[in-house]
């Protein structure tokens, strides 16, 4: 037991303290929560705190379970060090899962806790309310439900080792492959008196490295490969690691593949070495391929390369939430992404010099070729610009329009767009580390993981664009609620076609000569009778705009960036065609 100024029984001495406390020592800056009647203790703790201007995370009071893990999630893809996520009992808990679900598919780490009743009012001491008993109790207790969506779960059973118990998850949670820890801390034990014994600060992971006895070998086969490509998902999470693959792709001039499934800014997309999103054309023709953080490269899984050697470059490539996962690898190296690149990097010498000049002289025309199919349907989509009484925006110009407005800005994008996230990605053509995140793990958690990115950085424009299908799934009211009490402009742009089209889509390639074709009823897809969507923000005192026409559209989005640069949340609501 260490030494403390807390007695049991003083003031702060119980278990709300303790895991103030306990925050503190992870280095938490924020408490994300989503107020719960278990979270008194912690209220209390704060409040002493602030009274007597003793260090805290600074604690965020938001309205829904989405809004506080969301952002959590946002704020965690910058920072990637883990913060502290307070939910309500198991139905918070439940209300959260799909947030914190996506946050284990980003990689982002921190520590989600809830609560329960151990002794139903049975037990003498404070009595934590009949509603335990009644109505928010499930069996097993909201760790076991946590287990399936979360890196590890467990109960805090005892206040005395609540704060280790805190920084053991906090640690699980940084480490390859970071993610939420969850704990579920009953509501006794944040009222029980607590001896003041205190958690030891953590520092960062230390990382792990290839030896050059692994390194060496693959150096060896990239040296030999005539048609090498690398294909990465998220090595734009690593820190370093974006800037390490754009070193490592220059020093051996291999194209780059960010497939659709890429969920961040790993290459620069105005690169003459950025391949597309297709692997497509290389699964028959390269002889190597480089699986840089990619979990999941081929689909269907079964659709084997017909000739190349498969390296995995991942830290853990086998990851243990992913139901079903097919590398095909021939060799792994599993250390530290970004040295692992940056080793390999310094082993380009004496390559073949007409080989690597065939090989970019045949990737730079692919490249050109891409190029000017995006300028093609650029010209094409602003080609109806002007156009009297023009109805709807193609998404293309929506895409190409945010391009010119953001560029130098240094902005930040957040996708929650489905059919129109190809679009998105290929014609904002982003270029920089942490420009870009796609939101994972199911629709409606985009706004909060905006408002969280923006958290993280406040000086940086950031734009979340959206569908309206996705739009519809978010909790819109407590998230313009959380935007508008803690400062954090946005610009919301909505591709809105009036319909869930993916939907729609996958009935008609089931059944394309069924009922519906026939008919023409079309169930489950239908959004013409949602109101015009920037609307729900004037009550916020929000910019709001509602474009129909390609002329209305640039000037609508200028006027909502200038409202957010002046810190002010802005909605543009634009009709498109497709």
């Amino acid at each position: 037991m260490t030494d403390s100024k807390n007695t049991p029984g003083a003031a702060g001495g119980d278990g709300g303290d303790a895991l103030v406390s306990a925050f503190n020592a992870v280095g938490a800056a924020y408490l994300f929560c989503s107020s719960g009647s278990e979270w008194a203790p912690v209220w209390e703790s704060l409040a002493r705190r602030h009274r007597d201007g003793e260090p805290a995370p600074r604690y965020l009071d938001l309205t829904h379970e989405t809004v506080a893990v969301g952002m959590a999630t946002g704020y965690g893809l910058l920072e990637r060090r883990p913060q502290g996520v307070l939910l309500h009992a198991a139905p918070g808990l439940l209300q959260g899962s799909m947030a914190v679900h996506g946050a284990l598919l980003a990689g982002v780490p921190m520590v989600v806790a809830s609560s329960e009743s151990t002794t139903y009012g049975d037990a003498p001491g404070h009595d934590p309310g009949g509603q335990w008993y009644r109505n928010l109790s499930i069996v097993g207790g909201p760790h076991g439900i946590a287990r399936p969506f979360t890196k590890w779960s467990n109960e805090a059973a005892s206040v005395h080792t609540l704060p280790t118990m805190v920084t053991r998850a906090a640690e699980l949670s940084w480490r390859a492959p970071a993610g939420p820890a969850y704990l579920n801390i009953p509501l006794e034990i944040l009222l029980e008196e607590w001896d003041g014994r205190e958690a030891k600060p953590i520092v960062a992971p230390g990382s792990t490295h290839s030896s050059p006895e692994e390194v060496d070998p693959v150096a060896r086969m990239i040296l030999e490969a005539d048609n090498p490509v690398i294909v990465t998902e998220t090595a734009g999470r690593e820190a370093g690691g974006f800037e390490a693959l754009l070193a490592f792709a220059e020093a051996w001039q291999i194209p780059v593949v960010e497939p659709d499934s890429a969920v961040c800014a790993n290459f620069p997309r105005t690169h003459p070495l950025h391949a597309g999103s297709d692997i497509g054309p290389w699964m028959d023709t390269a002889d190597l391929i480089l699986l840089v953080n990619c979990r999941v490269p081929f689909y269907p899984p079964s659709r084997r390369p017909s000739r190349a050697q498969v390296v995995v470059i991942d830290e853990v490539p086998q990851r243990p939430h992913v139901v079903y996962q097919v590398l095909f690898a021939d060799r792994y190296l599993e250390g530290n992404v970004t040295h692992t690149l940056r080793q390999l990097a310094r082993r380009a010498k004496d390559l073949d010099g007409s080989a690597v000049a065939e090989r970019r002289a045949a990737q730079e025309a692919r490249f050109a070729a891409e190029q000017a199919a995006v300028a093609r349907a650029e010209t094409k989509a602003e080609g109806t610009e002007g156009t009297e009484g023009t109805e709807g925006v193609d998404p293309v110009l929506v895409a190409a329009t945010l391009r010119r407005l953001l560029d130098g800005k240094d902005g930040i994008v957040v996708d929650e767009t489905i059919t129109h996230s190809r679009v998105v990605k290929r014609h904002l053509r982003t270029d920089a580390p942490d420009s870009y995140f796609y939101v994972q793990g199911g629709l409606g958690q985009g706004i909060a993981v905006a408002l969280g990115v923006k958290l993280a950085a406040p000086d940086r424009p950031v734009v979340f664009t959206v569908g309206d299908g996705a739009f519809a799934y978010n909790p819109v009211i407590q998230s313009y609620d959380a935007s508008k009490a803690y400062g954090l402009p946005v610009l919301i742009v909505v591709f809105n076609n009036r319909v869930y089209k993916s939907m729609n889509l996958n009935h008609r390639r089931f059944y394309p000569e069924g009922a519906a074709a026939e008919t023409g009823e079309w169930l489950g897809t239908d959004l013409h009778r949602l109101p015009r969507l920037a609307r729900f923000a004037e009550p916020f005192g929000m910019h709001t705009e509602t474009v129909d026409t390609p002329d209305a559209l640039a000037p609508a989005l200028e006027r909502a960036l200038k409202a957010v640069t002046g810190g002010t949340t802005a909605v543009v609501d634009v009709l498109v065609t497709r």
